[in-house]
């Protein structure tokens, strides 16, 4: 009994590994729709390999059915535990986040240092070894970098755009042509202390530059200590600010006498500032600041140093439920925060964050980087590149509600003072990929067929349907990136190409298609489905390349439940007659095997029939057979199929 079981199991895995190649195979062609089903089927027959797990629930994630990954991801993750790579905790984490599970999410991003133990930060498992040639590459969006003329040689950074006004924070003495008290120095830099100015937004060269004027300093909130990075919400009626531990008088500190920063807020009374609070989240123990808030005001993002971080400094949120109202503050996570500094948020009208960061890999010590906002969570950071970040420190980056123009902060080389304020505008380069699907033998376009766009890591974009004269288009697409373009319908075998975009705002990257039917008129009106499959010489199990082929016939008689095929097998002229007919009717019996096996119900098998050595594609017969290559009697070992009842809406190369 003991022998028999084991027989039993070698047979199952050996018929997993082969149908395992073929869903390989569409994987590596991003079907992921039909891999679903393949690993589907190949896991219930007991294969719980970590490639079919995984690759099972990447074919769900990577199509967004996130209910479907999650608990393939969970078996692969209880499974594999030991084995499991940093990338498929990753997407694990992501689809929980999805399907609403953020706290559970949040434990499996922490598990990620538990295999890659040298690197804690999540964007590093990219193992990005070009990062600096490719952050070197000059972005083409940000242009007309320009230093302001407001800086002086003292630190003038921040800020925040509010209509037609800029507020930004300044280490300037407070009276000019005086000299500073000693009191009025920060220690740390050997400055004055920080103080918030408001400036007017100004045009240059005709609006091809951006400046400021009529700079003035906020004096109703302004102490002989630090206040900086101011925000405004929409209505002006509110600023959060950030501001050293004071309570009007003096300093407060914590045990060890530091004064941490705080995050306050004041209301217009007027054309000042007033009743001014801190924030209930606020704590002597630890510094909270840079606020930021959310294209709706609901979210507040700050910095802070509290315990439990990832690292220096991390940027943390608290929803804002009312006035005055705040949730508990929460870790945007590992995605966004490393074991190094991560500040200055700045959220843009489009719902992308924006923050600096010493952590993620860059050019110099803190570059900017960007993260989309989606359903509460956060995409791959990016790095801006250059110009906006460069060898040294670049950060408070902002951008105005129409993503036109912006700023940042840097103390880059051949600045004015320590740090200095930089204005850029906007250069949004979108492409259109566009191009026809066709049919391969009649060259006639086809419509209605599903058009994919796929970016450099398999992941889908957009979708787009072919119309009747087989035309489709992306729009809005980024600039010189690659992609792969995946055309598909039923009764047609798919097609792709790679493709790349440019760098010139809404050219038009042609990508044409051409699909080859899977249905053929043979002799007589007869209908084929084309493409015959393969055998090996005196053999009669299906190959690899077989099978991927026989997926189509399982595809064509899926989508046409009323359809009844027959098979006819043939060999080669070598042996005798009456083997090669019994070798012809087995090939013919393990080709009706492979699709029954496939769900195909086997009354939809009209017959298998064997025709030996009787249907020569050439002249290699019994006479001719030593003369012939073996190309030449490969074509002669194989299966056909023919349509006999049923599918009568078929697509068909011939209509």
């Amino acid at each position: 009994m003991k022998r028999i079981l084991y027989l039993l199991t070698i047979i199952s895995i050996t018929a997993s590994f082969g149908q395992h190649a073929t869903a390989d195979r569409y994987f590596k062609e991003f079907a992921y729709k039909k891999t679903a089903d393949l690993y589907l089927d190949i896991q219930k027959k007991g294969d719980n390999s970590y490639e079919v797990l995984s690759r099972l629930a990447d074919s769900y994630y990577f199509n967004s059915d996130f209910e479907k990954a999650e608990p393939w991801y969970q078996k692969l993750m209880k499974s594999h535990e030991k084995d499991v790579t940093a990338t498929h905790i990753f997407r694990y984490a992501q689809t929980l986040r999805s399907n609403g599970k953020v706290e559970e999410s949040d434990k499996w991003l922490l598990k990620i240092r538990e295999v890659e133990r040298d690197d804690s930060r999540p964007k590093e498992l990219q193992n990005h070894a070009s990062y600096f040639n490719d952050y070197s590459k000059t972005n083409s969006t940000y242009i007309n970098v320009h230093n302001l003329s407001s800086n002086t040689k003292y630190s003038d950074f921040g800020g925040f755009i509010d209509e037609d006004r800029f507020y930004f924070s300044s280490t300037k003495p407070l009276v000019k042509d005086k000299k500073t008290k000693s009191k009025d120095i920060y220690n740390w830099n050997n400055q004055p202390y920080l103080n918030i100015y408001g400036t007017y937004l100004a045009d240059l060269k005709g609006g091809e530059i951006l400046d400021v004027e009529q700079v003035s300093k906020i004096n109703s909130i302004s102490t002989e200590f630090h206040e900086s990075n101011a925000v405004i919400t929409k209505d002006g009626r509110t600023m959060f600010f950030t501001r050293d531990n004071y309570d009007g008088r003096n300093l407060q500190g914590d045990k060890k006498n530091i004064s941490h920063l705080k995050i306050y807020k004041a209301k217009k009374s007027g054309k000042k500032w007033a009743d001014i609070k801190e924030l209930p989240f606020n704590s002597e123990s630890y510094s909270v600041g840079h606020p930021a808030l959310s294209p709706d005001e609901k979210t507040l993002y700050f910095v802070s140093d509290m315990p439990y971080g990832y690292g220096e400094t991390d940027i943390y949120k608290v929803n804002i439920y009312e006035e005055d109202v705040y949730g508990k503050p929460v870790n945007l996570g590992k995605e966004i925060n490393t074991e190094g500094r991560e500040m200055f948020p700045f959220v843009g009208a489009d719902n992308t964050l924006y923050f600096s960061s010493d952590g993620h890999l860059g050019l110099g010590a803190l570059d900017v980087f960007e993260s989309k906002i989606e359903e509460k969570a956060y995409t791959e950071p990016v790095n801006l590149g250059k110009p906006v970040n460069g060898s040294r420190d670049d950060f408070a980056f902002v951008i105005n509600k129409e993503l036109t123009r912006g700023f940042f902060s840097s103390n880059r080389k051949g600045g004015k003072g320590d740090d200095d304020i930089y204005s850029f505008t906007i250069k949004r380069c979108k492409e259109i990929i566009t191009g026809v699907v066709t049919d391969v033998k009649t060259g006639k376009p086809i419509s209605g067929a599903e058009v994919r766009l796929i970016n450099d890591i398999g992941e889908p974009l957009q979708e787009a349907i072919t119309q009747k004269d087989g035309r489709y288009s992306f729009e809005s697409i980024d600039c010189e990136k690659s992609f792969t373009v995946v055309a598909s319908k039923d009764d047609y075998r798919n097609d792709q190409k790679g493709t790349a975009t440019e760098s010139i705002d809404n050219k038009s990257i042609v990508t044409n298609l051409a699909l080859e039917s899977l249905i053929d008129k043979g002799l007589a009106g007869a209908q084929i489905i084309i493409k015959p499959i393969y055998f090996d010489f005196d053999l009669y199990n299906i190959r690899e390349d077989s099978k991927y082929e026989l997926e189509n016939i399982v595809t064509v008689m899926k989508n046409h439940p009323d359809m009844v095929i027959r098979i006819e097998s043939h060999t080669d002229s070598r042996g005798t007659k009456e083997y090669n007919r019994t070798l012809s009717t087995n090939r013919a019996k393990s080709t009706r095997d492979y699709i029954i096996s496939r769900g195909i119900a086997p009354n939809r098998i009209d017959s298998a029939v064997g025709y030996g050595e009787d249907q020569l594609l050439n002249n290699c017969d019994d006479s001719n057979q030593n003369k012939c290559s073996e190309e030449e009697h490969q074509r002669n070992r194989r299966s056909y199929f023919y349509i006999v009842k049923g599918g009568k809406n078929v697509t068909s190369s011939n209509q």
